[in-house]
């Protein structure tokens, strides 16, 4: 059997170190030829950072690291002189970032551009502004290299969910310097040949969404639904030996087996008529270590998500009853008005459970029960007292 990826997300260290990839190659391709700038929302563990590290690699030519991925086929299919050319890629990293002082969101910004200057021998001047020397780098490497520049920016959102409860002041000097860095991309425009920003919110108030225009929202589109996660197709097709290896550890066949990661971790939906997917994260370490777990809320509620949960009139009947809401309302979180659906729909806490075309309105639930369960564990105390919260931690309370 082949590696299982667990924790991995350089799409580089995969194929060449033969872990299971479950190929998403389809969708870069797609995405590379028919549009140019996008913004992609999905939940936190759920696949965006190493999607964002195919797309690097394919914009890259890194030829060998598609072999038998369908966009091998891609490519071979389009007129020799057109295949895997060579773009400069700059690549923005938000994830590890502390972003409490100025300095924080500033230096991970000025990181990046450092890099990309040394890696494309752009001569560094050390009078610029931020949003200069951005503007600097992509002019530059188009002069260098004669190709349009790649933009990637992953987890853009995490400067501002950092901040945006406990510390509203650098907040909103955060949203300033993104306002001013990002806007160079607009101008910019004639030397970029592709962008895509990944996060877990979407901000309706923050500048790539209102300034830059060009921007497209493909989070909620039934062609981009599986772009993330893995569908119950890419489990039998690369991961059926672990899933037996896991049925013999849990003393029942293989079906039944397929059962219970379904009703652990399967449910997400992302688009009125998605495909349906399980949590990536959960799925690879329930196979790695042989045992059905919580391992998504094992990482942690966010803190943003547990202040704008105090502060709203948020009730858990709504999650047992299902939640209906506009599309403008589950991806557009505003901080002038703290409604939590957005946040645990965009959070992983809530998915897609059906659509009323006719009113326009999704109807959100829970996904699964590691979620239901991980939810009344984590989240319950925050309503109820303790003894009330455990009543409900071991049995699922919104099918």
């Amino acid at each position: 059997m082949k590696k299982l990826p667990v924790g991995i997300q350089s799409f580089e260290d995969i194929r060449n170190d033969d872990y299971v990839y479950v190929d998403k190659t389809n969708y870069v391709c797609s995405l590379a030829d028919t549009g140019k700038m996008y913004f992609l929302s999905r939940p936190r563990r759920f696949g965006k950072s190493l999607f964002l590290s195919t797309l690097e690699a394919y914009f890259l030519g890194k030829q060998d690291l598609f072999n038998g991925l369908a966009a091998e086929a891609y490519e071979n299919a389009k007129p020799e002189e057109k295949r895997w050319v060579v773009y400069p890629v700059l690549k923005f990293s938000l994830s590890g970032g502390a972003y409490q002082t100025d300095e924080g969101l500033s230096n991970t910004l000025r990181f990046a551009l450092d890099q990309f200057e040394d890696k494309y021998s752009i001569i560094h001047k050390e009078d610029l502004d931020l949003p200069t020397q951005f503007r600097w780098c992509i002019r530059e490497a188009y002069r260098i290299t004669g190709k349009k520049v790649v933009v990637l920016v992953d987890e853009y959102d995490k400067p501002l969910l950092e901040t945006m409860m406990i510390n509203p002041e650098q907040e909103e000097r955060n949203r300033i310097l993104f306002k001013s860095f990002y806007s160079v991309l607009k101008d910019e425009d004639e030397y970029i040949r592709f962008g895509f920003f990944t996060g877990v919110t979407k901000f309706s108030q923050i500048s790539i969404f209102s300034d830059l225009n060009q921007l497209k929202d493909i989070s909620l589109t039934d062609r981009y639904a599986g772009i993330c996660g893995i569908t119950e197709d890419e489990l039998h097709l690369y991961l059926n030996e672990h899933v037996s290896e896991l049925a013999e550890k849990e003393g029942c066949t293989t079906e039944s087996c397929y059962g219970l990661l379904k009703e652990m971790y399967d449910g997400y939906r992302f688009s009125a008529e998605g495909i349906g997917l399980y949590n990536p994260f959960s799925v690879l370490n329930a196979l790695s270590d042989l045992k059905l777990g919580r391992y998504w809320y094992s990482t942690g509620t966010p803190t943003f998500l547990i202040h704008v949960l105090q502060g709203s009139r948020f009730s858990p009947v709504d999650f047992k009853n299902g939640i209906r809401t506009t599309e403008q309302n589950i991806m557009d979180y505003r901080v002038d008005r703290p409604d939590p659906v957005p946040l645990f729909y965009q959070s992983g806490y809530l998915t897609i459970a059906g659509y009323d075309r006719r009113l326009g309105q999704y109807e959100l639930k829970f996904p699964n029960l590691e979620v239901e369960q991980g939810f009344a564990g984590s989240l319950f105390p925050y309503y109820f007292h303790k003894d009330e919260s455990e009543r409900f931690s071991d049995r699922p309370f919104c099918r």
